[in-house]
This record gives C-alpha cells, structure tokens and sequence, in this order.
C-alpha cells in the first residue's frame, strides 16, 4: 500500500546546519509545484536590510539566500493533478507513486542561464545512482539534452524530466524554479506511455524520501561546483549519438550531436558544418558509439 510522503524525516534532513534550504512546503494534492513556487517567488519582497545574495567565486552562481527570500525553499506533493513539461505538454500519475519537487534557487549569470536543467539532471543522476545502489539493485542512468533522464537497462526510457522557469522578484534579479518529476513506483501498466519507466520496473524499490533528500542534497551541491559541466557531459548519453532536434518554432534539424558548449546548447553536425541549439526536443535516433552503460562517477 502506497503511503504519503513522510515530511517531518525530508524537513528534519534538509533545514538543517550544513544544508542551505529554508524551508519545505508539503501539499496532499496540487496542480503543479512549479506554479506553486512561482507564487511564493512573487510574494516575497526583500526585508529592510537583508542582504541580498552574493556570487559564488566558483561554479554555478549566486550563493545562499537570507532569511527573508524566497531562494532556497521546496515545495512537494504527493499528487500532482496538473504537471507541466516542456512545450506546455501535462502528465497524470497515480498519487503517492512518484516524486513531484520543485526547487526555488538563485538564478545564475546570463551566459550560465542554459546549464540550469543540465546541472539539476547531474543531481538526479548521482541521487539516484546512489538511492538504488543502497537499495541493492543499482540503477544506473543516462541523461538526455536537454531535460530527460533514462534507463538503458530498460531499453533507454524515461524515469523522470526537469522543467526550469526564471522568475523575477526583486529589481531586476531572478529565481529559477526547478522542477522534477521522477517515476518511482508505478507498475508498466500504470505508465502514460510506452516510452516511460519507472524505478520500480527498473528493478529498484526505494522510498520516495530517500529520493528526494539525496536529490535535492546534491542540487544544493552541483550548482556550486565547477567540474559539474564536465560531469554532465559524462552522464549525457545525446553527445555522439544521431539526434533530431524538434526546434520550440517549429521544423527539425538532424545531424550527430557533437558536444554541448559553454553555454549549454546542443551543438550539431550538420552538412558538413556545425549548429548550435539553446532548446528543442531530441529524439536518439542511433545511439552514439559510446556504451549505453557508461555512466558518470
């Protein structure tokens, strides 16, 4: 039997001395925890005399937010009756099945804005490395440009994706929310498309709240840490595959996905010369000639 989500171990785990969070907002059932967080981001106002966030000298961007911010805060569900992914596309799962967490952090510099979901799917990647590693049946996963995580071990499909939204809140300075959802009990016949997995199917049956603490204990962590661009290209299993992007504006562009650049887009070979994308849909067409069980450290 399915049970809630144990908010007093995630709280006792993550508001604590060493952790950034502030604080952990828990709801039976929502819409989407990504519009939630929007909403707290936009009801705050910056208290008289707090200090606003400084730049990190390394790494990702700006550093711990002060009380009286809305950086750093959670929020979960157990039942998330209106998610959202890319391109506007929304996905039903049954209650108490999966994990539904969007996290509010400080949005980095212009020319740092792509690597956002990249970085966030370095910190679902090692979370649950880690989780089914000590659950005894290791799940070891891949990342796909630029939001999607998957399983090769049960034929590359989806176990979870990443939605990041920039939100303004105080002269001119923004928050990102991150939002992650990760399918982790759901049997096949529960899963919306053929496509999907969940970490169950995959062999591994781990609780939700272990989860969600290594992940958003390694968020915390990768966004403050230089080589994460590095690792990530390490966990991504698009470069050196034969890729087509579905562009945001419409039409498709096919060619091997070469490297993800400094700023995080996608760079393609493509007749004879090479294309650089910020965003779109990607379809493996061909595996790259790297081992679909190569995975980062």
């Amino acid at each position: 039997m399915r049970e809630p989500l144990d908010l007093d171990l995630i709280r006792a785990a993550l508001v604590t001395s060493g952790q950034p969070w502030q604080s952990v907002e828990y709801h039976p059932s929502l819409g989407s925890t990504n519009s939630r967080a929007t909403e707290i981001v936009r009801s705050y106002a910056v208290t008289s005399g707090a200090t606003p966030p400084g730049a990190l000298d390394v790494g990702y961007a700006a550093g711990l937010g002060p009380d009286g911010t809305p950086l750093w805060r959670v929020v979960l569900t157990d039942d998330q009756t209106g998610g959202r992914g890319r391109l506007g596309r929304s996905w039903e799962v049954p209650p108490q099945a999966s994990i539904a967490v969007t996290a509010v952090v400080p949005a980095p510099e212009p020319a740092a804005m792509g690597w956002v979901p990249l970085l966030a799917g370095v910190a679902l990647a090692r979370a649950i490395t880690t989780v089914t590693r000590r659950a005894g049946a290791a799940v070891e996963p891949r990342l796909k440009w630029p939001n999607d995580v998957l399983v090769p071990s049960d034929g590359g499909r989806k176990v979870g994706g990443i939605l990041c939204e920039f939100v303004p809140w105080d002269e001119g300075r923004r928050a990102v929310v991150v939002g992650t959802g990760v399918n982790v009990d759901q049997d096949r016949e529960e899963l919306p498309v053929e496509s999907a997995t969940s970490l169950r199917v995959a062999g591994a049956a781990v609780r939700r709240e272990d989860l969600i603490v290594a992940y958003l204990t390694e968020l915390a962590a990768v966004l403050r840490e230089p080589s994460a661009r590095d690792e990530y290209r390490t966990w991504c299993a698009t470069i050196g595959s034969h890729v087509r992007v579905h562009l945001p504006a419409g039409g498709t562009a096919e060619g091997t996905a070469l490297r993800v650049d400094d700023s995080g887009a996608l760079v393609l070979g493509v007749g004879g010369g090479e294309q650089s994308f910020s965003a779109g849909d990607v379809v493996h067409v061909r595996p790259g000639s790297r081992s679909a069980g190569m995975i980062g450290p």
